[in-house]
């Protein structure tokens, strides 16, 4: 994955790959699972290991995608979205350790996304709304270097 727009490392599939540190909240047609999960201490945490592997996008004509990249100080950190103005409807990711070009970097990745506008949550307080995504292509935001992004505000 890079920045400047190119995406390396991510691969178009027609399959979803879980493991990316996702949880749904609510019911609609873009949630997975039964929207039941626990942080317990018996479950591994995603977000306590580096991820190499490869991430799996499933996106075309009506369905994208949104990578966030973020600063090593929101590794773990659940970042919610929700279609807008349907915040009760959220799902979320967790940011994760990834490789870009050899260095490693903080991403949530958010894939089988409706081509539309959401709100992005972190901590439950609705921390960028209006961000769009269109069909077959991969959105990004940085919030790297941004005091708001952190994990306490």
């Amino acid at each position: 994955m890079h920045r400047n727009g190119s995406v390396t490392n991510v691969h178009r599939s027609a399959e979803h790959s879980h493991g990316m540190g996702e949880h749904s909240h609510g019911t609609g047609e873009d949630s997975h699972g039964t929207g039941e999960h626990s942080h317990g201490s018996g479950e591994e945490s995603q977000a306590g290991r580096a991820h190499p592997e490869h991430v799996v996008l499933d996106i075309g004509e009506e369905i994208g995608a949104l990578i966030i990249h973020t600063d090593a100080g929101m590794l773990g950190v659940e970042v919610e979205i929700s279609p807008t103005g349907q915040d009760e409807r959220r799902s979320h990711k967790d940011v994760l350790q990834r490789e870009i070009n050899g260095r490693p970097a903080y991403t949530a990745v958010f894939d089988k996304l409706r081509e539309g506008t959401y709100t992005l949550w972190v901590n439950d307080v609705a921390r960028a709304r209006e961000v769009a995504v269109n069909g077959a292509e991969i959105a990004e935001l940085d919030w790297s270097g941004d005091a708001q992004a952190s994990p306490g505000g």
